[in-house]
């Protein structure tokens, strides 16, 4: 696959490839190629290995964790319904965490060399590979690194009885996006709302990739006006 003048070889790891295809870049990623078996990346192979992520390590990881804040912040005695609303504010925190992640930082335009390879191990192979279902769902190590901001942050901006309760709706949050999105690329739905998300989600991998940057809800979209307009909504459902 040639852009500018170099040449992408699908054959070969393509992480310390993309580099290269420097202004090009942005071009090349969102050409999709549709195929059950997904790239290389690296050739060592335990660094392959950390990129592979099956989706149901996610919720069998995360959601053990969710349970711990909330016990937390039970233990703090704050009360059933004071930790249900807390949790559902942060779950509703994730939606425009979610939003602006894909929209500002995974949908930046790149062009050095470094940009392009970070740009690719972070969602820019998702879009040339979309139906990559062992690069999908986040790699829990890298969900651990990114974590560690987010709760120094929360801690920061909440009372010590709420943090960890709104860490953990984030956090559920988030295992229910990697889940939906999924499923949105892997799964078949005939009907409703599920059906209504995959055309979504499918019509800014195939149709507009510069709108329509939410997984889990369109509401984002809506507020901030990059909804798809409604002849772009007939993404591809398999």
């Amino acid at each position: 696959m040639v852009h500018g003048t170099f040449t992408v070889d699908l054959n070969k790891p393509l992480v310390f490839q993309v580099g290269h295809l420097g202004e090009t870049y942005n071009e090349w990623v969102h050409q999709p190629i549709v195929s059950k078996d997904g790239p290389r990346f690296f050739a060592n192979d335990f660094c392959e290995f950390l990129t592979r992520t099956v989706w149901w390590v996610i919720p069998l990881v995360w959601l053990p964790v969710v349970c711990w804040c909330v016990m937390v912040s039970f233990q703090t005695c704050l009360t059933p319904p004071q930790i249900a609303l807390t949790v559902v504010c942060g779950i509703f925190i994730w939606t425009l965490l979610e939003y602006s992640l894909h929209r500002f930082l995974f949908h930046t335009k790149t062009r050095s060399y470094w940009g392009n390879t970070i740009h690719y191990l972070l969602h820019g192979c998702h879009h040339k590979h979309p139906t990559d279902g062992l690069r999908l769902v986040f790699p829990p190590v890298a969900t651990a690194i990114l974590c560690v901001p987010f709760w120094a942050l929360i801690r920061l901006l909440s009372t010590p009885s709420t943090a960890p309760a709104l860490f953990g709706g984030g956090l559920l949050g988030y295992v229910m996006y990697d889940v939906t999105h999924y499923y949105l690329h892997h799964g078949k739905p005939s009907k409703g709302l599920t059906k209504s998300l995959k055309r979504y989600h499918l019509s800014h991998h195939f149709r507009v990739q510069n709108l329509g940057f939410g997984i889990t809800s369109s509401l984002w979209d809506r507020v901030f006006g990059t909804f798809p307009p409604k002849e772009a909504g007939a993404g591809r459902i398999r």
